[in-house]
């Protein structure tokens, strides 16, 4: 069990309040002094043309004359947004990119899945300074959007190391590799070589929960022949919210056929607690360093290390269950989940340029990345009701570690062709190591033990609203890919750019070879106007989780009145032989096509308007297969040695999609005049729909079970989950010491689709409101006050709660959460 001490209680606002920055700041004596670490450049730079290197290998280009949509995100922009996560910030200042509030039960809350241009997050490829980030260990199994996916777990990037963010937003697999079909998200860290930053925030929600605390510390040393060293560490804490009503239903069991007085004084608030969002403790650190050596080679290294302690209440538990028993929770129980998570990766190389005659123009850089995640999963609070009364209370559920080995070499140089700018030439081999591991938990949280209720029932196995890994589903598994790519680009004329390039990546498992292109041009109509397009083929390989990860947990389908019938759910891997003989078959990359076609309009370095227009389709997909249920589906289960009282699932390339959508982004920098100084203004809108094309036969094994291998509900979260649109409005006023920064979201409407459609929940646009206000009160200390959702906006209440634990009232897919208004206060300190 969790020892109390370790999780601050609600209480514990009275002793640290939300204005502490506040008291910090007037604490300060005033004799104590910061060294002056005003940046001379940093007003200089928001009024220039952004340089990105992101889809441009062997050259940079600006964002205006970048042949693909590209979005420049300052640590300015990071730092206003009042938020603390980096998923956040993102899903705050991207449109096109989603992240669910809830996204329903098992580990979804621990690495909440995302989606960019309608695909999940695992088809959008993270760099971290150019190099490939690692993944989760943590599959998203029972997340309804984004489902199956392992994607990056943004959060373990310190902000505070972050100099800005380039998201390329077009397929780029042919220069990165798998995942890049919606595009790339490319983190670049800071390289600032002295004086550092201490920013520290605190805040709660207006129902006065949710209460936060963020230390961000970064700092820079010089080192020697122009080196640098920079370092930062993020800590956090945070406290659960709770958004659920009342429990209607009947709690206690029945007294000589009569309520039980319980009935009347009981907690009802208490059951649907876990609708809202967890506890945590985190602490994330990481460095940027290079530093020059004799024969013009530069070494360069950085790297992150978090460690992450969680804990959320996923589901509950009556009184009157089956799955309780009351001598040991006399009032049933909310099932507690846990994780604690080692996380870290670093990576290191050399740059330089040949050293033999005649090849010294070829410039050379070759690195090493290795990234892993390792977390181990606990239920803390539980029961296994078929063990009875002398049933544990806590559980280890499972350790889950995935590893990734990354080793590149690049070269790259200009040749002079007799065009009007020189060919930049990129070429590159590629080779990375992934591996998998998963191991059981406690026996306990899985086996069918002996015990029988007074009245003859049997309980099911599990923890309560959970199960543990069994020695079935523990596994190891790795692979390799080799690649090669080469990436050319020019201008044709001087107002005609073309870039081209190639890939061919081998798999040493079932995902096997895979070619694939990209083919970008732009062309300058005016010095004002610019059109550009792309073309592409993209790929991405089945992760080792959808490959090798099996797992059974409680799932639910929704009555009319909102109540449950709740059972459990097999996670089959793909090739073992229960899922072939549900017609499973080994699992193949997901391939995609991307077209896109845009027009860019700039006036000087204060006005960029760009539209761009795309079309990504994907073949093969892979998606989960809906329940598979019957009595023929149990005897299957049966045959294996599985308990047949079980509903069957599993990875499948069962869809062809296509996703059209269009971006819109301006950015205008308006000077006052009479000293009222500057706004900068941006807006931006995202539309995008995702239609299915193709939907593979269900199999002869499953049509003739009666079951449909990807049914309703599936196919409306890929076309219907996503809100429609989104418009992002934002406006940043900075005069003499004081800056304002005010965001308006719009988010469209989304539906989420029931197991009955009279539960399907249509959801209406809705209006978000940011506003930070912040004072600059020396040269080196500033104050910052500031609310999200400063309106304090709830999605609708549609449909009917859940007698059972009142939970469900806004739904699980709300973009902008379920929490309602968050102030906060911030302090931050230059030295």
């Amino acid at each position: 069990m969790r020892a109390a001490s370790r999780f601050v209680p609600a209480k514990a606002r009275q002793r640290l309040p939300y204005f502490a920055p506040c008291l910090l700041a007037l604490a300060l004596p005033s004799s104590f002094t910061w060294a002056d670490s005003t940046d001379p450049d940093s007003e200089k730079r928001l009024d220039t043309v952004t340089v990105v290197s992101t889809g441009n290998r062997g050259s940079q280009r600006t964002v205006a004359d970048s042949p693909a949509p590209i979005d420049v995100i300052s640590n300015e922009q990071l730092t206003k947004t009042g938020k603390t996560n980096l998923k956040d910030i993102l899903g705050a200042l991207i449109p096109s990119l989603n992240f669910p509030s809830r996204n329903i039960g098992g580990t979804s809350w621990l690495v909440p899945g995302f989606t960019m241009r309608g695909l999940n997050g695992d088809e959008a490829l993270v760099l971290v300074n150019g190099k490939r980030r690692h993944n989760t260990a943590v599959m998203n199994n029972q997340a309804r959007l984004a489902n199956g996916g392992t994607p990056v777990d943004l959060d373990r990037i310190p902000v505070s190391l972050i100099d800005h963010i380039e998201v390329l937003r077009d397929g780029a697999s042919a220069q990165y590799g798998s995942d890049a079909i919606a595009g790339v998200i490319n983190i670049i860290l800071k390289t600032k070589d002295n004086g550092g930053t201490s920013d520290t925030t605190t805040g709660q929600t207006y129902s006065g929960d949710g209460f936060v605390l963020n230390q961000q510390t970064n700092y820079g040393v010089a080192l020697p022949n122009d080196g640098f060293l920079n370092f930062s560490i993020d800590a956090k804490k945070s406290e659960r919210t709770y958004r659920n009503e009342v429990a209607t239903s009947r709690l206690y069991p029945l007294v000589n056929g009569r309520p039980d007085p319980r009935e009347a004084t009981a907690d009802r608030h208490f059951y649907g607690k876990y609708y809202g969002n967890p506890d945590e403790r985190t602490v994330d650190t990481g460095y940027n360093l290079e530093l020059p050596l004799p024969d013009d080679l530069l070494f360069y290294s950085f790297s992150t290390f978090s460690y992450k302690d969680a804990a959320s209440y996923t589901g509950s538990v009556l009184p009157n269950s089956v799955r309780n028993i009351e001598s040991v929770y006399p009032n049933g129980f909310l099932g507690e989940r846990g994780i604690y998570e080692r996380d870290y990766q670093v990576a290191a190389g050399l740059k330089g340029a040949l050293p033999f005659n005649g090849w010294e123009q070829w410039s050379w850089d070759a690195s090493s990345t290795y990234g892993e995640d390792h977390a181990n999963l606990n239920g803390l609070t539980g029961l296994a009701a078929s063990f009875g009364p002398t049933s544990p209370t806590s559980f280890h559920l499972s350790t889950q570690t995935f590893n990734q080995w990354t080793n590149n070499l690049d070269f790259s140089r200009h040749f002079d062709v007799g065009l009007p700018k020189p060919l930049d030439v990129s070429l590159g081999v590629e080779h990375r190591r992934e591996e998998f591991k998963v191991e059981s938990g406690d026996p306990e949280a899985y086996l069918l033990g002996p015990y029988t209720t007074p009245a003859g029932v049997h309980p099911p196995a599990g923890g309560g609203i959970y199960s543990a890994l069994t020695p079935d589903d523990a596994g190891d598994i790795s692979r390799n890919s080799y690649a090669g790519y080469v990436d050319l680009g020019t201008n044709i004329t001087e107002k005609w750019y073309t870039g081209l390039a190639g890939r061919f990546e081998h798999y040493d498992d079932a995902s096997g070879n895979t070619a694939i292109g990209k083919l970008t041009t732009r062309y300058e109509l005016t010095p004002e106007w610019a059109v550009r397009g792309t073309y592409n083929t993209g790929f991405r390989a089945p992760s080792l989780a959808q490959i090798n990860y099996s797992t059974t947990a409680a799932t639910a389908t929704v009555n009319a009145d909102g109540s449950y019938n709740q059972f459990y759910t097999k996670l089959l891997r793909p090739d073992s032989p229960e899922a072939r003989a549900l017609g499973a078959e080994p699992l193949k990359p997901e391939k995609s096509q991307n077209v896109s076609v845009g027009v860019v309009y700039q006036q000087g370095p204060d006005l960029r308007v760009t539209l761009d227009a795309y079309q990504i389709e994907v073949k093969d997909r892979i998606v989960q297969t809906g329940l598979l249920t019957g009595p023929a589906v149990s005897n299957v289960l049966l045959s294996a040695g599985l308990n047949p009282d079980l509903a069957g699932q599993y990875y499948t390339n069962a869809v062809d999609t296509r996703t059209r959508g269009v971006d819109l982004v301006g950015e205008y920098t308006q000077h006052l005049i009479n000293g009222w100084g500057k706004v900068n203004w941006s807006a931006a809108y995202s539309w995008n729909r995702t239609t299915i094309l193709d939907i593979a036969n269900t199999p002869a094994q499953l049509s003739s079970l009666g079951n449909t291998l990807f049914d309703r509900q599936k196919q409306a979260d890929l076309t219907k989950a996503l809100p429609r649109d989104r418009i992002a409005l934002n406006g940043l006023w900075s005069v003499n010491d004081y800056n304002v920064n005010l965001r308006l979201t719009r988010y469209g409407s989304y539906t989420e689709v029931s197991t009955l459609p009279i539960n399907d929940r249509t959801f209406s646009p809705k209006w978000i409101t940011d506003l930070e206000v912040s004072k600059d009160l020396t040269k080196s200390l500033s104050l910052a006050l500031g609310a999200n959702n400063l309106f304090d906006k709830y999605p609708d209440k549609i449909g009917v709660v859940s007698p059972d634990n009142g939970a469900g009232q806004y739904g699980i897919f709300s973009p902008f959460g379920i929490n309602g208004g968050f102030y906060y206060t911030k302090v931050s300190l230059r030295f």
